[in-house]
């Protein structure tokens, strides 16, 4: 691929004035210029899954369940690049980590988040840690009810794709040693219970279309009858790293007996509690 490859937009006015009205804690639906970029079609993923380090990809089997323990994910015994190239019969579902890595993406998610940018800075102040994420699925494949630490955007590409947010921050869907666990080091995936179904929001997505999904907000993906490529566009902020280094102290504080108050959402500082758990990791090389 041309590094110089370049979209006009990613975001029409529309779709930004709809972020800003999301942005930061509400899930919601906009659209997005991205389905025809080059970058993002089959050949050129199964070359990057490649071009990338062991570190850098994950796949698996599709067929899983809405709710399955970590360590019972199946493989699907094929190498990375096999599998992009076969997704549509694979059975599959893989993600490339990181794509930022190589320039051609860079550039990509670079100009993605300018357009977003102002924003960003003025709500939740500087946009830090800006990666991204391609998703490669077969049909039918499930993404299981999970949380992530960064503020998200998943734009579709190919074939369609059903995502059931929930409440970020509402301990119904994860409770705070979950938050806890995951911020010291825990896996994303969630225990998923049948009755959360009707707490759920419901995105449908076709190519030219994004759903924006708050820092912590769980959720899951089920994929449609085609196989689906979707990117996933992230960042960092001051506010979103507060709440983790909180939520890891609240964790620390608890294995030893305390009964810490519980971390606050957006608006709300978590400074103290952060500033507390960076000291301690770098005086006592407390982890998480």
């Amino acid at each position: 691929m041309d590094a110089m490859v370049k979209i006009r937009s990613a975001f029409d006015a529309a779709a930004k004035e709809t972020f800003a009205a999301l942005y930061p804690e509400h899930s919601g639906t906009f659209s997005h210029a991205l389905a025809q970029d080059p970058r993002l079609e089959i050949p050129a993923l199964a070359d990057l899954g490649e071009w990338l380090g062991p570190a850098s990809v994950e796949y698996n089997r599709g067929n899983l369940p809405t709710g399955i323990k970590p360590e019972d994910v199946p493989s699907n015994g094929l190498t990375i690049g096999d599998t992009i190239r076969t997704i549509d019969s694979a059975q599959s579902w893989a993600v490339l980590k990181n794509v930022e890595q190589h320039p051609d993406y860079a550039a990509l998610l670079e100009a993605c988040l300018a357009e977003l940018a102002p924003t960003i800075s003025r709500t939740t102040g500087d946009l830090l840690r800006p990666q991204a994420y391609i998703f490669i699925s077969s049909p039918d494949a499930v993404t299981p009810f999970h949380f992530d630490p960064e503020h998200n955007i998943l734009l579709q590409l190919r074939g369609t794709k059903t995502m059931v947010t929930f409440p970020a921050g509402d301990s119904i869907f994860a409770p705070d040693r979950e938050h806890e666990r995951y911020h010291r080091g825990g896996h994303r995936n969630l225990s998923w219970d049948e009755q959360f179904r009707s707490g759920g929001t419901t995105h449908v997505l076709e190519p030219g279309r994004a759903v924006y999904v708050p820092v912590m907000a769980p959720h899951f993906v089920r994929n449609g009858p085609r196989t689906s490529i979707s990117l996933s566009i992230t960042w960092r902020s001051k506010w979103s790293m507060d709440e983790a280094n909180a939520r890891a102290l609240n964790g620390w504080l608890r294995e030893r007996g305390l009964k810490p108050s519980t971390t606050r959402r957006f608006p709300s500082s978590n400074g103290a509690k952060s500033m507390t758990w960076r000291l301690l990791r770098r005086t006592l090389g407390c982890s998480g």
